[in-house]
């Protein structure tokens, strides 16, 4: 019996810790996958970079919670001397519960701008 209630309790936390590192992996790459296709949308002949903001929030919001998409900018840089758009997505790490690390994850896509 005390085995068992020793085991189980074991099982139980690492199918939690499972879950959660589940759980941050999904947010963290829907945030990425949002992101890039915010800035290769922004980079459009008839688009400009707050269509990628409005782009990205909109992946966001369809696939997560609303809360994830409120801090989405943009803005120009140079990734291997290539000037680039950049869309910069700031969320909240997903926990459960009390468990996990509290924080925010900031992820970055880009987009090569036509000279």
């Amino acid at each position: 019996m005390v085995d068992f209630a020793l085991v189980g309790g074991l099982l139980t936390v690492i199918f939690i810790a499972v879950i959660q590192l589940t759980l941050v992996l999904h947010v963290r790459n829907t945030l990425i996958d949002a992101a890039a296709s915010g800035a290769r949308y922004g980079t459009l002949a008839d688009r400009d970079p707050e269509d990628a903001i409005g782009r990205a929030r909109e992946l966001i919001e369809g696939s997560l919670a609303d809360s994830y998409g409120s801090d989405v900018s943009v803005g120009e840089s140079t990734v291997a001397g290539v000037r680039t758009l950049e869309v910069v997505v700031r969320a909240p790490l997903p926990v459960i519960g009390l468990i996990g690390p509290a924080g925010l994850l900031e992820v970055r896509g880009h987009a090569a701008l036509a000279s």
